[in-house]
């Protein structure tokens, strides 16, 4: 018997290889409830479906207000404007000072009541629940969710405390100078120091005495178009609103040594005050989203909850938004951006084996028979990229060349792949070939194409699992033989090397 047969033949005795009855399955490990799916898979997208009589209520009283009620805006507008420029005269468009004396005491008050006759004729109805804390209080005022522009109507009712908002704003016409009216935080969405220098600013300004007006954090990404929304809103007879001052929240001790409980606190009691879920999306995941489109994938795909994947699995935005590419080029071409187990057999340049089936099913978290971008990630960050170890990538080396010369021979490669699989007629050709750089493969080449692709590390490891679950199945005089066998395909201290598995 030839090297390659007998070592054929000892990859075949694992009954989860074959074509046979599966083997015994290692034990899954308990999954961390903090990577389950988020309760609302895209907060991002507001979609409304309107009816033949919405739509033709929309029509006859659009014919009526949407003049009126554009004039009016406009001319607010232009009343508001000179008021603007008095208070941001030879000021800088990022303030470092705040504005005081005449100049504040004069146009705060027009500013603020201007603001009140603007949505008062946008045909909004305003409700205030709740006493509004003073700057000396709560120097930090937190509106929630920011999902419009109308989001305005809580900072006109709150006395016009600064606003968190994007530089691009500060540029419109007549709309820039407004904002810079109230002394915004002005956050550069491409910068990538802008978080922090946002969060720096707002502490110096919560800091400085009540010399600053309060600053309102909050925060948008995607609906209705801003032409679209004022269109919808002018022609309806009329909008109600309720703006609710909640009780000021102060840290306790732990929380001020951990801001983030102190932020996870207060999200939570403004979630269950609004009645609605609490997710971890942030604007990377926008950005994701935004990428995923360009990949012709849905927009939707590139959702992962950032800022928690991130620092629970110390990745960063470029490397996952590597990841995105190489999903993309896995499920592009199926269904909803999703992939099953026929696209992940194809992209591994595999069969759908037993082995196989099991490291799709460690990537598919909610059992849904696909892989979403997200558990993507994390199949790789805790499933493969552990698994990729130097001594992972030497076992399987050693595993593959059989004659023990330090190269790995398309045959070496093939009876190994169709004996460990129980494919006898598997054409791996096409994966050699991607490996290889000649008509062998060395350790160098090998490991390279192991460190890009942790996916097959797992492939190996759960293999080596499968293995000792049936070698361990079998009587313990029966168990001697095939360890002795196995020293061809696993190294001699098998003990140590069968599992990688952590929690996840």
């Amino acid at each position: 018997m030839s090297k390659c047969a007998e070592a054929a033949a000892v990859a075949a005795t694992v009954p989860g290889a074959g074509m046979g009855k599966a083997g015994l399955r290692p034990s899954m490990v308990p999954r961390q409830a903090s990577f389950f799916p988020p309760p609302v898979p895209n907060p991002f997208v507001q979609q409304t479906r309107m009816g033949a009589a919405s739509r033709l209520q929309i029509f006859l009283l659009g014919i009526i207000l949407l003049p009126i009620r554009v004039l009016l805006v406009a001319l607010i507008i232009l009343l508001a404007w000179p008021f603007a420029a008095i208070s941001t005269a030879c000021c800088p468009e990022k303030l470092t000072n705040p504005i005081t004396g005449w100049r504040r005491k004069i146009t705060q008050p027009v500013l603020k009541f201007l603001g009140h006759a603007m949505f008062l004729s946008m045909g909004f109805m305003v409700t205030v629940k709740g006493k509004v804390a003073s700057p000396a209080e709560a120097p930090i005022f937190v509106a929630a969710p920011h999902s419009t522009f109308f989001d305005g109507i809580a900072c006109v009712v709150a006395g016009l405390p600064s606003m968190v908002s994007r530089n691009e704003n500060a540029q419109v016409p007549l709309i820039g100078r407004l904002l810079r009216a109230v002394q915004p935080v002005l956050v550069s969405r491409v910068d990538p120091d802008s978080r922090k220098n946002t969060i720096n600013e707002i502490i110096r300004r919560a800091t400085s005495g009540g010399q600053w007006p309060q600053d309102t954090v909050t925060w948008t990404w995607q609906g209705y178009t801003f032409i679209q929304l004022c269109m919808l809103t002018f022609c309806q007879l009329f909008t109600k609103v309720e703006v609710e001052f909640m009780p000021v929240q102060v840290p306790n001790d732990e929380e001020k040594s951990d801001p983030i409980l102190f932020a996870c606190r207060v999200r939570s009691l403004m979630a269950e005050a609004l009645g609605i879920p609490v997710t971890d999306h942030t604007y990377e995941d926008c950005r994701l989203m935004i990428s995923a489109g360009q990949l012709t994938l849905p927009m939707e795909a590139g959702l992962v909850e950032f800022t928690k994947i991130s620092r629970k699995l110390k990745l960063d935005w470029d490397s996952i938004r590597k990841q995105l590419d190489e999903y993309a080029t896995i499920a592009c071409c199926s269904k909803g951006g999703r992939i099953g187990i026929d696209e992940f057999a194809e992209y591994l340049k595999l069969p759908v084996s037993d082995v196989l089936r099991q490291l799709f099913a460690l990537f598919d978290r909610n059992h849904d028979g696909s892989i979403d971008f997200r558990e993507y990630v994390i199949g790789l960050a805790v499933l493969c990229n552990p698994a990729n170890t130097e001594d992972i990538i030497q076992m399987a080396f050693k595993l593959f060349d059989v004659d023990e010369d330090g190269f790995i021979t398309e045959e070496e490669f093939s009876t190994i792949l169709q004996a460990s699989l129980g494919v006898p007629d598997l054409d791996v050709s096409g994966l050699f070939k991607e490996i290889a750089q000649g008509d062998s493969v060395s350790y160098e080449e090998f490991k390279s194409f192991a460190l890009k692709h942790p996916e097959y590390a797992k492939i190996f490891t759960t293999y080596l699992d499968l293995q000792t679950c049936h070698v361990f199945s079998l009587p313990k005089e029966a168990q001697a033989a095939p360890l002795i066998a196995s020293n061809k395909v696993s190294p001699e201290n098998h003990d140590e090397s069968t599992s990688d598995k952590k929690d996840d």
